[in-house]
């Protein structure tokens, strides 16, 4: 089958998978350089002898080399899928597949959205199913083997399914209605578009952690207590509109922890990982089963499995006031909101861009689309392809924001006092995630989108910033 009809169409194609393959030898390049860190750099670091025993150093350099080879070997994968895909004329395949399952339903190609959802499905199933492989490889073998993985193959797999029905009940709805808008919106139906989308940005972020993420995990208020007046105190002291403080069950999946605030105006709520909070984490507790791999009270071998592996991991309260002050931080300072803007200015300029070029038939043609000119296809090929380069410099110019942030936002909780619980609980996490404080200049420069350990502990006990 010809797939190119001209030198134009060549020309695009090929930029295309030039690009693409470019970003990935960069990218394969900057991991051999920090693979060669991890592989020579055997020794603590005298800088680093007084926050980090040989015996963690050992552990987070053999996590972070095993994640790092494994993260070799996938993204290898990941771009000779695309690649075959792209020159074996995979997409218009798709889309004359879900053409014909369409048309045994008695829709024919005038109905084009119907046509647009089957092909998503089909794609995100596709998805789904090869990319599982290193799914289950990730979590069963590199998190297993370093004593993260909290979960059972029947957990995992059940979870897997649930996950992929939960994105297509909101992926398929939204897909359709953005699809409609831009086909009767006229000559301005990219502000159309990106109302649409930024209205729909703000319900799921709205809603996600009340509706969505329970349906994955186990929310429970904090328990009154000294920690829960501590945070309701610092709250209020930076005029915080805290409602609800919430304790997530990330146990049973991983040992990983974490913390998060969400909500919009007078309605704020704090989520903390239960692996976050030393005196509350299951993984504290010897002897005690995985809660929620399945039913609480099955017998051990079946849904369940002993801890802990990481034992005393978490924060002491006043490290989780630290570590929640810094969160706040990013709050007090406007991060959040600023974050918000770039995201909306960006997805308004994309879809300003999509309205330029969507009529660009040279576009289709290049990767196989002849005789049709699909707007779901329309915008998987400018925002995944055609963007690539713009989507690389946004990308890393975010991450040096991101950076800028985080220091900010450090030293914010410095100001309220709580620069020395910031310090050991930043040591903490870093000791219960083994995160390796040892890194090449250019693939931290590219890929952190929070300083080094050693910066942001130097950044806590030097001069204080304005």
């Amino acid at each position: 089958m010809e797939i190119f009809a001209s030198p134009v169409e060549d020309k695009i194609f090929y930029a295309v998978l030039v690009f693409s393959w470019t970003v990935y030898i960069w990218e394969a390049y900057l991991a051999c350089r920090q693979r060669k860190i991890y592989r020579t750099t055997m020794h603590v670091p005298t800088e680093l002898g007084k926050i980090m025993d040989s015996e963690t150093f050992e552990k987070s350099r053999l996590y972070q080399l095993d994640k790092s080879n494994f993260g070799f070997w996938s993204g290898l994968y990941s771009e000779a899928e695309g690649t075959l895909i792209l020159l074996l004329g995979g997409i218009p395949f798709l889309w004359k597949v879900s053409g014909i399952l369409t048309a045994r339903f008695g829709f024919g190609p005038e109905y084009e959205i119907s046509q647009s959802l089957v092909f998503l499905m089909l794609a995100t199933l596709f998805s789904a199913f090869t990319g599982l492989p290193w799914s289950l490889y990730n979590t069963f073998v590199i998190e297993e083997k370093h004593g993260f993985n909290q979960q059972t193959v029947g957990f995992f797999l059940k979870d897997a399914l649930k996950k992929f029905a939960v994105t297509q009940c909101i992926l398929l709805p939204v897909t359709s209605l953005l699809l409609y808008i831009i086909k009767i919106g006229g000559d301005y139906f990219f502000i159309y578009a990106w109302l649409f989308t930024l209205i729909v940005s703000l319900i799921l972020v709205t809603i996600y952690a009340d509706y969505i993420a329970p349906l994955f995990d186990k929310f429970t208020p904090l328990p009154d207590g000294e920690l829960k007046s501590e945070i309701e105190s610092m709250s209020k002291s930076i005029c915080f509109p805290l409602t609800k403080i919430y304790v997530v069950e990330g146990s049973k999946r991983s040992s990983h922890s974490n913390a998060y605030f969400y909500g919009f105006f007078k309605n704020k709520r704090i989520v903390l990982f239960d692996t976050l909070l030393e005196d509350y984490s299951p993984l504290n507790k010897p002897g005690e089963k995985e809660p929620g791999t399945g039913e609480e009270n099955e017998v051990a071998g079946n849904e369940s499995k002993t801890k802990p592996k990481n034992k005393k991991q978490g924060c002491s309260n006043p490290e989780v006031l630290a570590v929640l002050g810094h969160e706040l931080g990013h709050w007090k300072l406007g991060h959040t909101v600023k974050n918000i803007v770039i995201s909306q200015m960006n997805s308004f300029l994309c879809f300003f861009l999509f309205a330029v070029l969507i009529g660009r038939k040279e576009l289709f043609v290049a990767f196989g689309f002849h005789d049709t000119q699909p707007t779901l296809i329309g915008l998987m090929i400018i925002f995944q392809f055609i963007f690539s380069p713009y989507n690389e410099l946004l990308s890393f110019c975010l991450t040096v924001l991101s950076r800028r942030f985080e220091f900010q936002a450090d030293a914010f909780a410095r100001n309220m006092g709580r620069s020395s619980e910031l310090y050991s609980a930043l040591i903490k996490l870093n000791k219960d995630n083994l995160g390796f404080p040892v890194a090449d200049w250019l693939f931290s420069m590219w890929h952190y989108s929070h300083p080094p350990l050693l910066e942001r502990l130097r950044a806590l006990t030097g001069p204080k910033q304005d």
